[in-house]
């Protein structure tokens, strides 16, 4: 249930309501990086392309007086939580690249995190930004107050707050403003009370609305949400009880794939797989879950990647252009929801959806699937960004790849819900969204220099928390 849940709003469609929260265009600070032009084709100079058009993507879109990150660009949109907490990941990536000074690093992040903490918080449907330390999924960009009628987001609040102890650690400096940096990080952190959101224990709930209270549906399969647990149980004010971990992976079984000879936990859309990993360096580093399936969530992560290629290559569905390195397969925009017979055949398509092998494939290709896995999996993920932007030109731009493409829908007459028909290719995405940039843009600094997976080493909450959920090994120890 959470692949839906995690952008539940964006699912059931925005058109109509995101010209309440349209941005003020702001221009922000210079960016010290060369114009936009074609891209290199070395595989080193590639990677590095992709990835200081996607790093540009969160400077040049988030608001640089408040911090706040939309949800998408250049569609006028809300901001979103979780985009902040990737945008916050990609700050220090870019001083540390020399596309940005660490004083322009500093200050972004300085306001972010002012903005978050002074943030109101209450438990009224308007006029608040949170409540109990956790924040709405989506924010106006304006007041960053709650939007429509949002949920109290649990995921989207651990993803930001990934971020925020990400920075905590990397501004580590004897300096008036980095010290800042740290305290404000801390006083976000602790102020989440975890034990306020498990109505059914041991489970934390998907949200809370101040509507209707708890959302029905909790975090109890695998997916996302290793680093909601991990940074639950880390607390040094409101910690989840120690056995919650041990509780929790014993419901990881029925999704457990021995299909092939390298079985792995399953969860169909690969950002099931990579958000936690972004922040945390699994390699070798075990819990009681894992020691008994013989893999560490590392190496899942990079079975559950070559099972997406292996997918593509058989391509039951027969769509057009799957292959070896045409592949991608999670939580992405879409054509629209419509079904069109294309050469004899209905084909069914879908807006903003989850997708994964054999779960709403709609033919919908998504870049971040397979850009997010580059840490696990380099070998096939580099040849693919090399296939797609050598074959399919429309999808890379200015801030990197475009959320989505799908080369079966090639004309229509129905509504589309997101983007457009590029002739010679097929259905492009308009937008680029701040969720599925982000694991690009970190994932490749964690496989070029593993800067953001050893900063998060260094941080006491992170390592409180993979300690209560009985981890050892790899850089644990």
């Amino acid at each position: 249930m959470s692949t839906l849940t995690r952008r539940s709003l964006l699912a059931a469609g925005t058109a109509g309501i995101v010209t309440a929260c349209t941005p003020a265009r702001v221009s922000p600070p210079p960016i010290l990086v060369a114009p936009f032009g074609p891209p290199i084709s070395a595989p080193d100079a590639l990677l590095k392309d992709i990835q200081q058009r996607t790093f540009r993507y969160f400077w040049d879109s988030t608001d640089p007086a408040t911090g706040l990150a939309p949800d998408r660009w250049p569609t006028p949109s809300f901001a979103s939580i979780a985009a902040i907490g990737f945008a916050l990941t990609a700050y220090p990536i870019g001083a540390a690249n020399g596309w940005i000074t660490r004083d322009q690093a500093r200050t972004r992040t300085l306001a972010t995190l002012r903005f978050l903490a002074a943030a109101p918080q209450g438990d009224q449907p308007t006029g608040f930004s949170g409540y109990k330390g956790f924040f709405y999924h989506f924010l106006g960009m304006t007041k960053g107050h709650r939007f429509a009628k949002c949920e109290l987001s649990t995921i989207d609040t651990a993803l930001m707050m990934a971020g925020v102890l990400f920075v905590q650690s990397w501004f580590d400096a004897e300096d008036i403003r980095e010290s800042e940096i740290r305290a404000l990080a801390e006083q976000l952190y602790t102020a989440i009370e975890w034990t306020w959101i498990t109505p059914r224990a041991p489970f934390v709930s998907m949200g809370w609305m101040p509507e209707s209270g708890f959302i029905s549906s909790d975090w109890n399969i695998y997916n996302e949400s290793l680093i909601l647990y991990l940074l639950a149980l880390g607390s040094p004010s409101h910690p989840l009880p120690a056995d919650t971990w041990t509780r929790w992976t014993d419901t990881f079984d029925p999704s457990w794939d021995a299909s092939y000879v390298d079985a792995y936990t399953a969860f169909p859309p690969l950002f099931g797989h990579q958000y936690s990993q972004v922040w945390v360096d699994f390699r070798g580093m075990t819990d009681a879950y894992s020691r008994r399936r013989g893999i560490d969530y590392f190496e899942n992560s990079r079975r559950a990647t070559y099972a997406q290629q292996r997918y593509a290559i058989a391509n039951p569905g027969g769509w057009v252009g799957y292959g070896a390195d045409v592949w991608g397969f999670t939580a992405c925009d879409g054509p629209g929801d419509f079904v069109q017979e294309i050469d004899g055949r209905n084909r069914e398509f879908f807006s903003y959806s989850a997708r994964g092998p054999g779960d709403r494939d709609d033919g919908t290709i998504a870049p971040t699937a397979a850009f997010g896995s580059i840490a696990f999996a380099p070998e096939i993920v580099i040849p693919t960004a090399q296939a797609m932007i050598a074959r399919y030109p429309g999808i890379y731009d200015e801030y990197g790849f475009r959320d989505s493409f799908n080369l079966t829908l090639k004309q229509t007459d129905h509504r589309l819900q997101h983007g457009s028909i590029v002739p010679g290719t097929g259905w492009v995405a308009t937008d680029h969204l701040g969720i599925d940039q982000g694991p690009i843009v970190a994932m490749i600094e964690n496989h070029r220099t593993g800067l953001v997976w050893n900063t998060m080493k260094r941080n006491p909450h992170l390592r409180r928390g993979l300690e209560r959920a009985g981890f050892s090994g790899g850089w644990m120890g």
